[in-house]
This record gives structure tokens, C-alpha cells and sequence, in this order.
């Protein structure tokens, strides 16, 4: 299969947090803000794999920054890095500073999908050209994070990660 582009299948989101989707604190709620991480992995998942896509894992998310009531969030999905059939999706969240419309990081997280066909069988996908330097980053550091999966799902063997290793040599 030919690689692709992350650009491929990015997709960004930009919605206001209403006061019905926060705490008592006027916060967004955590699950909210993860229903609509999940969304966009999924749009994303789906674009790069042209194929039904489903939530493997839920393998990071950081809660930095409070999302107060009113805000402006934009989220940002692009797969990271594929393997033979999944695909692990990072999300960027911003917020958008209400008087000068300046954007800040704000909370992040990584999700697996697989892409499966008609009877819910994995196939194949295709594999992910990184070209930033961001993208070249996750691109890398998304082989780590799933031999330490593997490793602790006891998949795979210790000895056998040799990227994970090659951190602690």
C-alpha cells in the first residue's frame, strides 16, 4: 500500500463548551471533552483507513487545563503511525483565547483504532509518511508506546522491544 499523508485524514473540530456540558465548577465535564476526542479519532480513523474503524484503546489522555464554560475548543486528530490494521490517532486540544483569538495547547490524548470490514474482521492499512518534525516525533514514539503495550498485555516478550529498550541503554 502507498503511504499517506497525515493531512490525509486530519480533522479538526471547533466547538463552544455550553453551560449543559459542565460541572459545578463550570468546567467542561472530562467525558465530554472525551466524546468528542473519541468523534475525531474516529473521522480520522475512518479517512486514512476508508474502512469502518473501532476504538481499540484508549492509551493516554491528559487533562492539563481546566475548559471553562463559553470556551472556544478546537480539536485536532491525525494518525500518528499505523501498523498492520491499526491505527494510533493523537488529538491536540486548544483553546482559543476569547479577545485575541490566540490558541494554547490545553489537553492531548491517543487512541487506537482498528479498521475492520463488513463482519468486523481487521484488514490492512495503509502506512503513514510523517513529514513535520511533530509527525516525525509521534511517528517514532508511537513504536515505543505500543511495545510497552505489548509488553505489559504480555504479548510480547521484554527482550523483543528493541525500541523500548534502546531508551534505558
Amino acid at each position: 500500500m502507498k503511504p499517506k499523508s497525515t493531512n490525509e485524514s486530519r480533522t479538526i473540530t471547533t466547538d463552544m463548551v455550553l453551560p449543559s456540558e459542565t460541572n459545578h465548577l463550570n468546567h467542561m465535564f472530562g467525558g465530554e471533552l472525551l466524546a468528542r476526542m473519541d468523534r475525531a479519532a474516529y473521522i480520522t480513523a475512518r479517512r486514512h483507513s476508508r474502512r469502518i474503524a473501532v476504538t481499540a484503546s484508549v492509551n493516554h489522555v491528559a487533562f492539563n487545563t481546566a475548559i471553562p464554560v463559553g470556551s472556544v475548543v478546537t480539536i485536532e486528530a491525525h494518525v500518528s503511525r499505523t501498523f498492520k490494521t491499526s491505527m494510533e490517532v493523537f488529538i491536540d486540544v486548544f483553546l482559543e483565547d476569547r479577545i485575541s483569538g490566540v490558541r494554547t495547547k490545553a489537553n492531548e490524548a491517543i487512541y487506537t483504532f482498528v479498521a475492520v470490514d463488513d463482519t468486523m474482521k481487521p484488514v490492512e492499512v495503509a502506512p503513514i509518511a510523517p513529514e513535520t518534525e511533530i509527525e516525525k516525533q509521534r511517528y517514532d514514539a508511537a513504536l515505543r508506546r505500543r511495545q510497552l503495550s505489548l509488553v505489559l498485555a504480555g504479548k510480547m516478550k521484554p527482550s523483543e522491544a528493541h525500541e523500548l529498550k534502546a531508551l534505558f541503554e
